[in-house]
């Protein structure tokens, strides 16, 4: 049986810990609120982050780090991207020599652009063949109720990926294994962006014509970027590309088009935050992909007009005037 550690215990934390366990993988939970902690490893729920959702009783939870992780052959870390490297400095030294480390998080780390899986191997001096990625259109709550989705384990050490594609496999939870750990990333990433900007345009009342197109060039740009940083093209067609960008812009519950449409609304960035209440990463991830794609030398005008709403006050309604209008050129 894998012993597998969960750290963070959000919505995508508690979904993940849920299919491992059904998968038949003992599984402790870390979080930082005692209240939450005790809820999982006593009443079998987070109704905080997945309200009516019962756990299985092969997941527990612990507010020890070290207790968590302890035997792990395999520890999943699910916090904000931003707060991975300080988190990590604290975390690491717990962590078993041959653990396979999972990161589900999005995001591109702020000041040194680097990605998650790059901030892993930096900050935890482990192997980059031992840490997996997992991405794809991967709405917590759907998950969590076992409605049937797909996702991409990405991993270099393409044994260690099929290791964690059978730890997951459930009749409602379909992995594929790859080795472009960077595609997916990046992907996973920048998908966040792109709906915010896509919440701005539903909030705008634009039609599905402004919908698809976002989708579109905002593929196209994950795509573009990729390309610069040797990610395989074909993976942004699969399900850590095209299947998580639609996933995102086209859900409700997906937080990143919630806060765009706040934003969309007129709101600022600080009355979005407090109306949702949750961590939207394409808001910060904005900068640091803007920062890595510039340095690229890499066109991503989506990007750079979501960050100019989110960071510079722009209006919505003017960034999409301000796409509107350039240079026409080929596709």
């Amino acid at each position: 049986m894998t012993r597998a550690a969960v750290i963070g215990s959000g919505a995508w934390g508690t979904a993940f810990a849920k299919v491992l366990g059904e998968a038949g993988a003992s599984v402790t939970m870390w979080g930082r609120k005692a209240s939450v902690v005790e809820e999982i490893r006593d009443r079998r729920s987070n109704e905080i982050s997945l309200p009516g959702v019962k756990l299985p009783e092969t997941v527990t939870a612990s507010g020890d780090l070290a207790e968590a992780v302890h035997g792990a052959d395999l520890i999943a870390i699910a916090v904000p991207s931003q707060t991975l490297r300080g988190n990590l400095a604290d975390w690491s030294g717990h962590f078993g020599r041959d653990a396979t480390i999972v990161s589900l998080m999005k995001g591109i780390e702020l000041g040194t652009t680097r990605r998650m899986s790059e901030v892993i191997v930096e900050t935890a001096q482990v192997e980059p063949e031992r840490v997996v990625v997992v991405s794809g259109p991967n709405l917590a709550p759907e998950i969590a109720a076992g409605q049937p989705t797909a996702t991409v384990v990405a991993c270099l050490d393409e044994d260690r990926a099929k290791r964690v594609q059978h730890a997951l496999a459930l009749p409602y939870f379909r992995p594929y294994t790859s080795d472009d750990v960077v595609g997916c990333e990046l992907g996973g990433a920048v998908k966040n962006v792109i709906a915010l900007a896509y919440g701005m345009t539903v909030a705008m009342g634009m039609g599905d014509n402004t919908r698809a197109s976002l989708i579109t060039r905002g593929l196209a740009e994950t795509a573009r970027l990729g390309a610069a940083l040797g990610a395989d093209p074909l993976t942004f067609a699969g399900l850590a590309g095209l299947g998580d960008l639609v996933a995102s812009c086209s859900s409700p519950l997906a937080r990143n088009r919630t806060f765009g449409e706040h934003l969309g609304r007129g709101e600022s960035l600080e009355q979005a935050q407090a109306a949702t209440r949750q961590t939207a990463e394409g808001v910060k991830s904005c900068l640091s992909i803007r920062d890595l794609a510039r340095a690229h030398g890499v066109e991503m005008p989506i990007v750079e007009q979501v960050e100019k709403v989110c960071h510079e006050g722009a209006d919505p309604r003017i960034a999409v005037k301000m796409l509107m209008t350039r240079e026409i050129k080929p596709e």
